[in-house]
């Protein structure tokens, strides 16, 4: 991992505590990014999505620092070179997406709750990271949604949208998620979407209590 460096101007608030920062991980349709949807429509939790980078094009409708930060390739090399993100990797082999050390660092450092949606790995430079930035280790609250592989299998059939061979590549690729699951602060076995928030919202209410 490149080495990182906390920009000198932001420093964690004493008297207000650290804000969370909630990043849910988990294997695909296990419903994690409904819940991150979820919680930033709530606008009485005050969370907001963390903004990440991509090297792909934007979509009709995209606003670049709102859905994503779009950069180029050799911007972005350029980036991580440097050690500005806190995590990334390549995506379909040809594009990288990554979570700026800024993104994260400065909304925190006004007060503002984040969460994020990453995959394990990314969860796992998040860890690392707390070494560079005393505001990351206070504020990190890692949540991983387990999936039964029956109910997962029958969550992507019912998509309507893989093959067999697709599914069961998502469903191997998850049992090697499910192994990373004991590294994570909480743990949330998916039911239903209500069943699951409820979970997240308990969760929050707990991690908050914590660092009160």
């Amino acid at each position: 991992m490149p080495n990182l460096t906390a920009p000198s101007e932001v420093t964690p608030n004493a008297a207000s505590g650290s804000p969370l920062f909630l990043v849910l991980a988990g294997p695909t349709a296990s419903g994690k990014s409904t819940l991150c949807e979820r919680l930033v429509a709530d606008a009485a939790l005050g969370f907001a999505r963390v903004v990440t980078t991509t090297t792909r094009a934007p979509r009709p409708g995209e606003v670049d620092g709102v859905h994503y930060h779009f950069l180029s390739p050799a911007a972005f090399e350029e980036k991580q070179r440097a050690g500005e993100f806190l995590e990334w990797a390549w995506v379909h082999g040809d594009r990288r997406y990554g979570t700026l050390a800024s993104s994260v660092i400065e909304p925190l450092a006004r007060g503002q709750a984040l969460v994020a949606n990453v995959d394990v790995q990314g969860v796992a430079s998040f860890r690392e990271a707390r070494a560079q930035y005393p505001l990351l280790a206070q504020s990190l609250v890692t949540v991983f949604i387990e999936i039964a592989p029956e109910q997962l299998q029958a969550r992507i059939r019912a998509r309507g949208t893989d093959d067999e061979a697709e599914i069961a590549r998502r469903v191997a690729t998850a049992e090697r998620e499910m192994a990373e699951a004991a590294k994570f602060e909480y743990r949330i076995k998916s039911g239903s979407r209500d069943q699951d928030y409820a979970a997240l919202l308990a969760i929050i209410a707990q991690a908050k209590s914590r660092l009160r």
